[in-house]
């Protein structure tokens, strides 16, 4: 098989699975999640900041010993992390997944033909 042919079988397997209706909605359930989750952290980390330069009084306040509430943010950046990284992980093996496994093996078969 020559390379033209290749690139010509290739292309119509990856058209094939672009225009599947399964493809439009993996992307959709994608945004949905990524997009909102993403600014809710964008928007925890720049409070975080702003109360860092602007909140001294309230980030030094001592909560335990030498723990303070700046530290306790701080490391809450961290869990937020996982957390939301938990969350994906869960959200894609249980809706994205299928769709895309599904769209996988669309993209097999339209190669082979």
């Amino acid at each position: 098989m020559d390379e033209e042919m290749v690139r010509e079988r290739d292309a119509r397997a990856y058209e094939a699975v672009h225009d599947a209706a399964d493809f439009t909605e993996l992307k959709r359930r994608y945004k949905n999640f990524v997009v909102p989750w993403t600014i809710a952290f964008m928007a925890w980390y720049l409070a975080y900041v702003a109360c860092n330069n602007w909140a001294r009084g309230f980030m030094s306040y001592k909560v335990v010993g030498h723990v303070n509430v700046a530290l306790i943010f701080g490391l809450l950046q961290f869990v937020s992390t996982f957390v939301i990284a938990a969350l994906y992980g869960r959200f894609a093996n249980r809706k994205l997944d299928p769709l895309a496994h599904g769209l996988n093996a669309k993209y097999k078969r339209e190669r082979r033909r």
